[in-house]
């Protein structure tokens, strides 16, 4: 197959994905019950925060006509509230995360997508401005930007394991990362810190296949990386179980350790658990307060 040819199939591929993905995450929102929100207030848009530059997705409507006289550049003028209600996400699409150890389960992608989207709508009906991390989707409401977020929840990345991307990160915002967290722990930990120096408050949901968690594998086996860019053969893979839990363990405990000191919460969420229970510690972790 064409370079060209396989653009075009994984553009149709994830342009069918897209209505049924829309419509699971519209009946997942639909099971959890929204309270009084409790964050909307009297005079809001009223405090200056900042002037930013324009991004794709603005409104015309939204630059502000005379700082942008002032120079080269177009600005859009943010109120506090705009800031303090914008949540920010990033799912991970790198390879890693289209694994699955078994057909009756879904890919770790289609959780991490599914759960994006279920957040993003019950957030926009609670009146927050949602959008996606790396300068793709500036945070907005309504129902035009969660149809925006469906469409690019769908892409996939040919990097073998994701790194999260603060670009277009709002300072004193939220933000929500949804990851195996299976490659490099620098990355993460850079990028949690400086959300954190942003006054950036926030979730990393963990989320893993049960088979990376138990290691069910024995005799000859033949791991492969998804992205097929790294291989290893054994003969005796029971060997290897102690030595992957420990550093499985090690991984979460690197992860938990972050979060603490970064003030974010951690999540963790197997794909055999049910996508609502997930959802619903989601939502509760941002309703509550401390994201």
């Amino acid at each position: 197959m064409t370079r060209s040819a396989h653009l075009r199939a994984r553009s149709e591929a994830e342009a069918a994905a897209l209505p049924p993905l829309m419509a699971r995450a519209e009946h997942l929102a639909g099971t959890v019950l929204l309270g009084e929100h409790g964050r909307r207030r009297s005079g809001m848009g009223d405090d200056f925060w900042q002037y930013r530059p324009v991004m794709a997705g603005d409104a015309l409507r939204d630059i502000d006509w005379r700082r942008s006289g002032k120079s080269d550049a177009q600005f859009v003028r943010q109120r506090e509230w705009q800031i303090a209600q914008s949540v920010m996400i990033w799912a991970d699409d790198a390879a890693s995360m289209r694994f699955t150890s078994n057909d009756d389960l879904p890919e770790k992608s289609d959780r991490a997508r599914l759960l994006a989207l279920a957040v993003a709508i019950l957030l926009n009906r609670a009146g927050e401005r949602v959008g996606l991390t790396g300068h793709t989707l500036p945070p907005r409401r309504g129902a035009a930007q969660i149809a925006r977020l469906a469409e690019a929840l769908t892409q996939d990345s040919d990097e073998e394991y994701g790194t999260p991307d603060l670009r277009g990160l709002l300072p004193h915002g939220r933000a929500l990362f949804l990851s195996d967290f299976m490659g490099e722990i620098d990355g993460v930990s850079s990028a949690l810190t400086k959300a954190a120096d942003r006054g950036v408050q926030g979730v990393l949901l963990h989320i893993l296949d049960p088979a990376e968690e138990a290691f069910p594998y024995r005799g000859r086996t033949i791991f492969e990386s998804v992205g097929g860019t790294l291989s290893h053969e054994t003969l005796k893979a029971s060997d290897l179980r102690a030595r992957y839990m420990d550093r499985l363990a090690a991984r979460k405990d690197e992860l938990q350790t972050l979060c603490l000191a970064t003030g974010w919460q951690y999540g963790l969420h197997h794909t055999s658990d049910s996508a609502q229970s997930a959802l619903l510690w989601l939502y509760r972790a941002f309703d509550g307060g401390h994201a």
